[in-house]
């Protein structure tokens, strides 16, 4: 004769069964790029100096020669529009629209341009010129270096 289920049961097994779970899953952010525990009574070595980040630089976005003076370019892959609204001034904002979302297409007339509503921005400082974005377009970090531009 087949034993009715009770609730204490059901709660043991789920109980189990999460601790097998929990002991293989690992801390977000460590899926198997950490060092393997050591022996007993051999020393850990220790942390690396970069904190375990790769000290090479990103790939250059741009040279500093393929953004015009009064004007700028947009990186769509990198979702990034770099503007010089000065010789010799770089400044980069997010080319996402603060309106609704879509990527702004182009620099022109001195402003970030998105097609999909009108939205404008001001190269300068990435405020808005007109449209109905509510808000500036973000600052996005870069470092200008031997005529390279980097997202930072």
């Amino acid at each position: 004769m087949h034993k009715p289920t009770t609730r204490r049961t059901v709660l043991a097994a789920a109980a189990g069964t999460a601790a097998v779970l929990a002991t293989g899953c690992t801390k977000y952010g460590d899926e198997g790029g950490g060092e393997a525990p050591k022996p007993s009574g051999e020393p850990a070595a220790p942390p690396s100096p970069s904190g375990g980040q790769s000290a090479a630089k990103p790939a250059p976005l741009a040279a500093t020669s393929d953004i015009p003076v009064g004007g700028g370019k947009v990186f769509k892959e990198e979702k990034v529009v770099v503007t010089q609204p000065v010789a010799g001034s770089f400044k980069a904002f997010s080319a996402t629209c603060t309106h609704q979302g879509c990527s702004v297409a182009d620099v022109s007339g001195g402003t970030i341009n998105c097609p999909c509503h009108g939205s404008k921005y001001r190269v300068a400082d990435a405020s808005v010129a007109g449209g109905p974005a509510p808000q500036p377009l973000p600052p996005r970090a870069i470092t200008v270096e031997s005529g390279s531009i980097r997202l930072a």
